[in-house]
């Protein structure tokens, strides 16, 4: 499958998306936001990332939650190389962790639930959006109603600011345009049996919010109620989504969108046709300080292997070939829970579910990180697949009381 080269041009960011990040709140920090003037290819100033006005309406903003920058390491990633969808995946699983589970955004969780294929078409394998996170094809999760098609992302490129911390492990990547994505055995790496045991609640949890009568819990919910709060998910918080205290709240990007806004902003970014109604609140509360924690309530924490030391877990490379999305393979849904339907610029941009026997865990082995992250590149691993530990940075699992988690 042949890379496409002439993939950026000019961005064409138009006075309506402008408006609408205002409204949003992305331009009231100075220096938040940067626009590109007349180059046809990204040139960020130092300290910015390149990402696409679809990425922050569904719920990026700098700087970037810890658990992204964690998948965009694991993953060997960088933010232009995720579709809007798989943003939006990412937004809605933290928020709900957070509001409707009560734990801080889980890895161990989310490997049971996610793996990742190539986006590409008719031969050619994308570098923008060139990934996708998908929903396990035997795993029962919310009906997202992600759009078929997000016209024109690629397009509305500009930069935000991404503060450098003071521990350089924690950093995203520099911007790479022509980094190659190699597909990795993170992409499909399961949990652990230890982490099963661990977040087997959680998932039962996760079932009850779907399916009991009368407060079914959906994907157009989580993500119409973290639009509606002005909080975005991905975005590094003092406060988990639980210590959520209203209007006068720290973590707000701004005030109230009007209803109209609110209900124009929701059929945008998902599939709601004109005669589906938006949700205006969730059947199931969130947790927030109006209604907090249960008292006794355990927080798993488990978040994805980042460095410590300079030295992180080797991200072996399964195939450089890029062929990730134009052969048949197992572990992804087709339906519309997954990523699996693709974004596509033009209707030529639409690759099938793609179909793989997922190997157990990602394999170990050591090496340096700027080797790895900052040249976006990686060497195949010859050691055997091990089953995953906790690793360095990754914080231990703690068992639920499930009578806790449902609670």
């Amino acid at each position: 499958m042949a890379t496409e080269d002439l993939e950026w041009e000019r961005s064409k960011i138009s006075n309506q998306d402008m408006n609408l990040l205002k409204r949003l709140g992305f331009t009231k920090k100075k220096d938040a936001l940067r626009f590109p003037h007349e180059e046809s290819y990204p040139s960020p100033p130092m300290e910015y990332r390149v990402s696409f006005v679809d990425h922050l309406i569904r719920g990026l903003s700098p700087p970037i939650h810890e658990f992204l920058r964690g998948l965009l390491f694991v993953y060997g990633l960088q933010l232009h190389q995720l579709t809007p969808n798989s943003i939006l995946h990412v937004s809605i699983f933290i928020t709900l962790c957070e509001c409707f589970l009560g734990v801080q955004p889980n890895w161990a969780l989310w490997k049971r639930i996610f793996c990742l294929r190539r986006n590409g078409s008719h031969g050619v394998a994308y570098n923008i959006g060139g990934v996708v996170i998908c929903v396990r094809s035997d795993v029962d999760y919310f009906d997202v109603k992600f759009p078929d098609s997000v016209q024109g992302w690629r397009k509305r490129w500009l930069y935000v600011h991404e503060e450098s911390s003071d521990s350089m492990e924690y950093n995203i990547a520099p911007f790479d345009g022509k980094t190659k994505i190699l597909r990795r055995r993170s992409w499909d790496a399961e949990a652990t049996e230890e982490e099963k045991l661990a977040t087997e609640a959680l998932m039962t949890r996760i079932r009850e919010l779907q399916s009991t009568r009368g407060k079914e819990l959906s994907g157009i919910q989580i993500t119409a109620y973290f639009l509606r709060i002005r909080v975005q998910p991905l975005q590094a918080r003092k406060n988990p989504l639980w210590m959520y205290a209203g209007d006068e709240d720290v973590e707000r990007l701004s005030t109230d969108l009007s209803a109209k806004d609110l209900e124009k902003l929701i059929r945008r970014i998902s599939k709601l046709s004109k005669k589906d109604t938006v949700p205006s609140s969730c059947k199931v509360k969130p947790f927030c300080s109006a209604n907090p924690l249960p008292e006794g309530h355990l927080v798993l924490s488990s978040l994805p292997p980042l460095p410590e030391g300079g030295e992180v877990e080797e991200r072996a490379v399964v195939t450089d070939d890029n062929q990730g999305a134009s052969r048949p393979e197992s572990g992804v849904g087709g339906s519309q829970k997954s990523a699996a339907s693709l974004e596509k610029e033009n209707e030529t941009e639409v690759t099938s579910s793609t179909r793989s026997s997922l190997p157990a865990a990602s394999p170990k082995g050591k090496r340096k990180r700027d080797e790895t992250i900052d040249s976006g590149a990686s060497k195949a691993d010859t050691s055997r697949a091990e089953k995953a530990a906790p690793t360095a940075g990754e914080k231990p699992l703690a068992l639920y009381d499930a009578a806790l988690i449902s609670s």
